[in-house]
């Protein structure tokens, strides 16, 4: 790092990925536009159900499984995205899950980003934020108010 860079912390903007993945990153929103919305048998008329996808290949008579007309559609393997973006955040990064300021340092801020894991409290999350903000690595869940760091 040179004199003049010394107190700013570039963090970047956009990973570093290849031209395929960024077109497989937009086939694969187009894709998740275009997917149905899976839904549960029977939610619509028993408001007891969560709204949640059951598989229904346990049921005999079920309508979904059999796939009948005027039934939401059922999961299959045809509506899975390209697999070379498979798990990847919408801006192309590789997401790591971060639990402390160590787990830092094996991360590179051209292609991965951080997660900070939900079970982490405040004090430890703002340790965490001030060492990506110096190490230039991307923070997908800051936080409100932890902006300001």
């Amino acid at each position: 790092m040179s004199e003049e860079n010394k107190g700013e912390v570039v963090i970047p903007k956009k990973p570093s990925i290849e031209k395929t993945i960024l077109q497989l990153l937009k086939l694969r929103n187009i894709m998740s536009r275009n997917r149905p919305r899976f839904m549960r048998m029977n939610v619509w008329a028993l408001t007891r159900l969560e709204d949640k996808w059951r598989s229904p290949r346990r049921s005999l008579d079920n309508k979904i499984r059999k796939q009948k007309k005027g039934y939401p559609p059922m999961v299959k393997i045809g509506y899975r995205g390209p697999k070379i973006v498979r798990g990847l955040h919408p801006s192309g990064f590789e997401e790591i899950i971060v639990y402390n300021p160590k787990d830092l340092d094996d991360i590179d801020p051209k292609r991965q980003a951080i997660r900070i894991a939900s079970t982490v409290g405040r004090r430890k999350r703002l340790e965490i934020i001030k060492r990506a903000k110096a190490l230039g690595i991307r923070v997908l869940n800051i936080g409100i108010g932890a902006e300001t760091i």
